[in-house]
């Protein structure tokens, strides 16, 4: 029996200023339409190293409001990807309120009453 193999791709396209700050960011993905972001942030497991790779790009047209929004929810989001990745519930809720409190202190959730 042959396994039939699935490949995708996904494609960042950056227009940069000639100080190589980044203009515009245009993501491609297989399947979907060409989108446009202000930021993108990946993270890349390096086994040999054991160590993680960033690549953090933002658009001089981010504004700062806009980047601690963009923290916020990427902390929330990343406790969820824990939680299904490593089955831990309780360490996925303790960053999941660690991103709502940090998210409260910047101003970007409101606080409950």
């Amino acid at each position: 029996m042959t396994k039939k193999t699935i490949n995708n791709k996904l494609i960042f396209n950056i227009e940069m200023d000639e100080n190589h700050v980044p203009e515009t960011i245009e993501w491609i993905a297989e399947n979907q339409e060409n989108s446009s972001c202000k930021a993108v942030m990946a993270s890349i497991w390096d086994e040999n190293q054991k160590n993680t790779l960033r690549i953090d790009l933002w658009t001089k047209h981010m504004m700062i409001h806009e980047m601690k929004h963009f923290f916020v929810q990427s902390l929330i989001t990343m406790s969820d990807t824990f939680e299904r990745a490593t089955n831990d519930t309780e360490s996925a809720n303790e960053l999941r309120e660690f991103g709502k409190n940090f998210g409260k202190k910047l101003g970007v959730l409101k606080s409950e009453k």
